[in-house]
């Protein structure tokens, strides 16, 4: 074999190599995390582990799974139109811990309303009226959809789901008109 062909072979033995480590790490990695599947009823409610947003339950009728460390944890859900449902699981490295509840609806609110849209790039970022989570953001993003709510003020924040500082705005919703925010 010709010193170039050795060398050859060396630089794809050296990838190969450095492939390998690169795999057996990635799985190392997704073995320290166990997952959680939330199949509730609402479907849109909020998903919280130990007090942080991770996004909705299900995204488009399909469940959503988040990776979570090891442990045991708290899992609150939450919609505006249902009691919060909260409990304790155990996630295990490398498995998957589904919980499915049902949660209670509250009584439906009495008119009037206005509508509240909330505008901005990060659809599933969480959703706050005067600090009560209320959905996300994809939610209440187009003419189609809105939140309707007593007229009134209200503290708006949205959180984006991957941290960072939260928007906030004051607004004051009237009977029967829509209010936009924008989120930048």
């Amino acid at each position: 074999m010709s010193y170039s062909c050795r060398r050859v072979c060396m630089y794809v033995l050296g990838a190969c190599f450095v492939l390998l480590l690169s795999v057996l790490d990635l799985g190392a990695q997704e073995a320290s995390s166990g997952y959680l599947k939330v199949n509730s009823n609402p479907g849109k409610a909020g998903v919280f582990v130990d007090g942080n947003y991770l996004g909705p339950a299900k995204s488009f009728g399909r469940t959503r799974k988040y990776a979570i460390s090891p442990g045991e944890h708290e899992v609150k859900l939450s919609d505006p139109r249902f009691k919060d449902y909260t409990t304790k699981v155990t996630i295990q490295s490398g498995k998957t811990t589904t919980i499915a509840p049902n949660l209670d609806a509250l009584p439906v609110p009495e008119p009037p309303f206005g509508t509240l849209r909330i505008e901005g790039a990060d659809k599933f970022a969480a959703v706050y009226l005067n600090d009560k989570f209320m959905g996300h953001m994809d939610e209440f993003s187009n003419s189609l959809q809105g939140l309707l709510i007593r007229p009134g003020e209200y503290q708006v924040k949205v959180v984006a789901t991957h941290g960072g500082q939260p928007f906030e705005q004051k607004v004051t919703i009237e009977e029967n008109k829509a209010t936009v925010v924008k989120v930048q």
